[in-house]
């Protein structure tokens, strides 16, 4: 009995329940990384309102936020997500290969795979560029000082890293990526290898603090003046120049970055426990339909509709974008290389510390 008044009380546990008028409803846990609070605020409602017209059942969805792999993390932990929406493939990879918590075919389920929007890595710098910052290179002037959060805890992080070096690879090879796969110039791939690595050592010297999340890396900056430059999502530049400190940031995007692409998924093993995967899917697929792309645009996310791409194409920038696949062979590879222990990043990152 004294669980039963529990799970009446607590309208937002995982038991649901009824209101006082009798109507079902039902609860959601959204686990997302840092720069998404804005987008999933909105979308939730309009996607409760929507629900509740087609179906007379009330839903609630509860967010819960921070660095992409230390989200990944909780949920092999035991959190309770029903979908999880996080920064990069590798981590809810993660949540299937130690957590066992959803399919291996996670990445099929939605289309573009399940990557409902994009966005990139730009620069956001003070007022009149004052170390005048345009380029990855410029980075590397030695009174320069870059904020950036850490690739170990950061899905944004890893973006920013690989952007960073794929850029570099990019000007090493002359602006051509197809030597990548050409055999014949596997001497000189091997050499601007070496050379991107060099180029981001010296990116991470010339780093003060490394935050456990973008959006803290973000505050870093704005709100506590460190730094120079802000490597950031897109999305999180956009919204700081709009919000956080009017007239006193620029945004810079350089010529060449890469294509992020955040997926999300449903976590099968507590939808199916829970009863909530009708509502799980639906919640997701909402993120495709026109409604849910005009939110991603108007919280500075690139939507994948293409017209609606195009309508907001002024606040998006043009520039060169390469993929993780293109470049570093999938996130399977890049992780393996750069990120796990004792890999790239923790060998540069030590080196100087």
């Amino acid at each position: 009995m004294r669980a039963l008044v529990l799970c009446a009380a607590l309208f937002l546990s995982a038991c649901g329940g009824t209101d006082e008028t009798g109507t079902r409803r039902i609860t959601l846990l959204n686990v997302s990384y840092d720069p998404t609070r804005e987008l999933y605020r909105e979308v939730n409602e309009s996607f409760a309102r929507q629900w509740q017209e087609s179906t007379g059942q009330q839903v609630f969805i509860r967010q819960s936020h921070g660095g992409s792999g230390s989200q990944a993390r909780a949920v092999i932990d035991g959190l309770e997500a029903d979908v999880v929406t996080l920064a990069l493939a590798y981590d809810i990879d993660s949540i299937q290969r130690k957590g066992k918590r959803l399919g291996a075919n996670w990445q099929t389920r939605f289309a573009s795979n399940s990557a409902p929007y994009t966005s990139t890595i730009v620069f956001l710098v003070r007022k009149g560029n004052p170390k005048q910052i345009h380029d990855w290179p410029d980075l590397l002037k030695p009174d320069v000082a870059v904020v950036t959060a850490n690739p170990k805890t950061s899905g944004g992080a890893r973006w920013i890293y690989l952007a960073a070096w794929g850029a570099e690879l990019y000007r090493q090879l002359g602006e051509d990526w197809s030597k990548l796969d050409d055999p014949a110039a596997a001497a000189e791939v091997a050499r601007a290898d070496a050379k991107a690595q060099a180029f981001v050592a010296a990116l991470y010297r010339n780093v003060p603090v490394l935050d456990s999340g973008a959006r803290g890396s973000t505050n870093t900056f704005v709100q506590r003046n460190i730094g120079d430059v802000l490597l950031a999502w897109e999305n999180e530049a956009l919204l700081a120049l709009r919000e956080l400190e009017p007239g006193q940031l620029e945004m810079i995007a350089p010529p060449v970055s890469i294509l992020a692409e955040p997926p999300v998924a449903v976590v099968d093993t507590v939808v199916d426990r829970r009863g909530t995967r009708q509502v799980a899917e639906a919640y997701l697929r909402f993120l495709y339909t026109p409604e849910g792309q005009e939110i991603a645009a108007k919280h500075y996310f690139r939507p994948r509709d293409p017209q609606i791409l195009q309508r907001h194409r002024q606040q998006f920038p043009e520039l060169t974008l390469f993929s993780i696949g293109e470049i570093f062979g999938g996130w399977d590879s890049a992780y393996e290389r750069h990120f796990a222990d004792g890999a790239i990043f923790d060998r540069i990152y030590s080196a100087h510390r």
